[in-house]
């Protein structure tokens, strides 16, 4: 039998009698996809890095107008960005990855002299980077699965034994080509307008948001896919050494 609390039907005790919500398996597997999604994008942390570095420049740029002062400014930052990671002990890729594009930049915007070349090579990395997804789906290898795979223990068990699985990544990783792909068909133009001034802002604020509703899709397909199946270790992983 089942007696009734402030909270709803309890166990009284007797086995079989009482059945877990269905609601929290949902709920855990809604925590696990967002969790996973974040993991793999780096975080708020991860997004800060990559877009704050853009804003200094622009703004160095509107207050000296040289190129140099502000190119250096936003190498500046990111080096503050590897030391503060370095030195709480966090992973260093995601500040490590902006200094090499913010370097790049920096150096032709030098080079040139062109305040708005300092936008290039993330420009031509979006490009690229659109092009490999768009490619990973197409040969089934969606570059979703790469990268969430081994964040949730399944590496690459989604290929052969989840088709499932397999087909939401495919579908995300398309979702990605679409949402990512506005920023360089908007801003390219932009860029041989020399309008440096509308071109970095519109940099800026298109970093941070295709971003999260890229990952607000792929966590929303992640809670319609099935299940990850976990990748088992070979023996010589498996047993501990003596």
């Amino acid at each position: 039998m089942t007696a009734h609390g402030p909270n709803g039907p309890q166990d009284d005790g007797q086995p079989g009698v009482y059945e877990q919500p269905a609601a929290e398996p949902e709920r855990d597997a809604s925590k696990e996809a967002a969790e996973t999604v974040l993991k793999a994008f780096g975080g708020v942390r991860g997004m800060i890095d990559m877009t704050l570095p853009g804003l200094v420049y622009i703004v160095a740029f509107n207050i000296t107008h040289k190129v140099p002062v502000a190119a250096w400014s936003a190498l500046a930052l990111c080096a503050v960005f590897v030391v503060l990671r370095l030195a709480r002990r966090e992973t260093i890729q995601h500040a490590f990855s902006g200094v090499f594009g913010v370097a790049i930049g920096a150096w032709i915007s030098m080079k040139t002299g062109k305040a708005e070349d300092f936008y290039l090579p993330g420009l031509l990395w979006n490009v690229g980077y659109c092009l490999a997804l768009a490619v990973s789906a197409l040969v089934r290898w969606p570059m979703i699965g790469l990268m969430l795979g081994p964040i949730t223990g399944e590496m690459f068990t989604w290929r052969k034994q989840n088709p499932g699985r397999l087909a939401a990544y495919t579908k995300a990783t398309w979702a990605w080509v679409l949402i990512m792909g506005l920023k360089p068909v908007i801003l390219f133009p932009l860029y041989f307008t020399h309008n440096i001034n509308l071109l970095g802002w519109l940099k800026v604020a298109l970093g941070i948001p295709p971003l999260l509703l890229a990952m607000y899709v792929t966590w929303r397909i992640l809670l319609t896919a099935p299940p990850p199946i976990k990748a088992e270790l070979d023996e010589d992983e498996a047993e501990p050494r003596k």
